[in-house]
């Protein structure tokens, strides 16, 4: 299974808010890469939860809980299609300590971390080495 990461504005919403939810429309992406990457999610896959902006920061982990799906905050286009598409996740567990961006950027074990090569981009892959320093730099 893959693993991913995913970002919010955590005054928009919050991991916090993903925990008093039973599921959430990760919704309101509009990149074609971060789309692209939901479509190929799989129910059952795990992403870290980021938040951006504010924190800069792994602060938990969330389950893919549906697949991709026409994201319902999305216009269609002039032909009448919907061509974003977003998951449906709900939150797995927080993790111990926040993984800071700062940390991730002075770590040797994460210089390729698609967060650092591709920082803009709001949905990303996470490799499995990735994964499980980051777990351990969590306190998982």
């Amino acid at each position: 299974m893959a693993r991913w990461l995913m970002k919010s504005e955590p005054n928009v919403f919050s991991f916090t808010d993903l925990q008093n939810k039973p599921v959430e429309e990760w919704h309101s992406v509009r990149n074609y890469t971060a789309r692209n990457n939901m479509m190929q999610m799989k129910v059952g896959e795990l992403a870290f939860f980021y938040h951006s902006n504010i924190g800069k920061e792994i602060v938990g982990i969330m389950k893919v809980v549906a697949l991709a799906h026409p994201d319902s905050t999305a216009e269609p286009n002039d032909k009448g299609k919907i061509v974003w598409q977003c998951v449906d996740v709900a939150a797995h567990k927080p993790l111990k300590k926040p993984v800071t961006l700062e940390q991730i950027k002075a770590d040797p074990a994460l210089q390729d971390m698609a967060l650092l090569k591709y920082s803009r981009l709001s949905v990303q892959p996470v490799t499995d080495a990735e994964w499980a320093h980051i777990m351990k730099l969590g306190g998982l």
